[in-house]
């Protein structure tokens, strides 16, 4: 399965994932996978759902997991093709106004801190993306960010906030990173993910932030501000490396522009009464 996961070109991450995967039912069971029929795969998903309570994207996860196992390295019809388990939920992305963005970057006083803040926010990059940048991705000619195998294994290109590169220069000339532009503790690698989320998570709760928000709203905000500035659905796409616009188009649902070109039937009534 590893090496059949190799030639697929899996990351390491979901290398490790779908074997674990494959591995967990057979400990479940204390048999080999490959002699595991229906009904057994049945209770082990019941097993995921109602024991472990699993998030629903979670679950998708392991399932695309046992999946790859038996049609790709078994050979075998996936056995439980026929279940139905649980549709993903359509939920709204949690955004943060430019005040609130604005307060995060206000209350980080460490160079490093911010600048990894901020350039996630300022160019829209995913956590592992920001984590991995190199300093040889940034282009100050050209004001642009290289992103280096992002998810789905593409390389593009989002913007380079002036902002942000002149704050990246102060943090540059205090920290002198060499390869990574944000080094981690371990020679030689870059920072963790858990430590950029631990550092917003801090930042939040010093600028008094309520709203369930992750490292990940920061993407959720740049692309939303921008459709708001007046970007169009497709650069937006662009700069997020969505491989779909059906994926970009739920920032149009958190958009304040297109909200407020919407006015509640309630105000035209009293508009008429007056």
């Amino acid at each position: 399965m590893l090496v059949d996961l190799q030639l697929c070109g899996a990351k390491p991450r979901t290398q490790q994932t779908y074997l674990r995967e494959a591995e967990n039912p057979a400990k479940y069971f204390n048999r080999s996978p490959a002699e595991l029929g229906e009904d057994e795969l049945k209770e082990y998903l019941l097993y995921l759902m109602k024991e472990r309570h699993l998030s629903e994207g979670t679950f998708r996860f392991y399932v695309a997991g046992l999946k790859f196992l038996y049609r790709i390295t078994l050979k075998r019809e996936w056995p439980v093709e026929k279940i139905k388990h649980p549709r993903a939920k359509s939920k709204l992305p949690i955004v943060l106004d430019l005040l609130e963005v604005e307060s995060i970057f206000a209350v980080t006083r460490n160079l490093k801190h911010k600048a990894m803040l901020m350039i996630t926010y300022s160019s829209g990059l995913r956590v592992s993306e920001a984590a991995r940048l190199k300093l040889t991705d940034i282009d100050s000619k050209r004001m642009t960010v290289r992103i280096s195998q992002g998810k789905g294994g593409k390389d593009r290109y989002s913007i380079l906030s002036q902002t942000t590169l002149e704050h990246l220069r102060q943090y540059w000339k205090k920290y002198r990173p060499k390869e990574w532009l944000f080094e981690g503790q371990k020679k030689n690698d870059h920072i963790s993910l858990s430590t950029i989320q631990s550092i917003f998570r801090a930042a939040k709760k010093r600028a008094h932030i309520t709203k369930p928000a992750s490292i990940h709203t920061l993407r959720h905000s740049f692309a939303t501000h921008l459709i708001e500035a007046g970007t169009s659905l497709h650069h937006v796409q662009l700069l997020l490396g969505h491989r779909s616009p059906t994926t970009t188009t739920v920032y149009l649902h958190v958009s304040r522009l297109n909200l407020s070109q919407v006015s509640s039937p309630l105000d035209r009534t009293a508009q008429q009464a007056s």
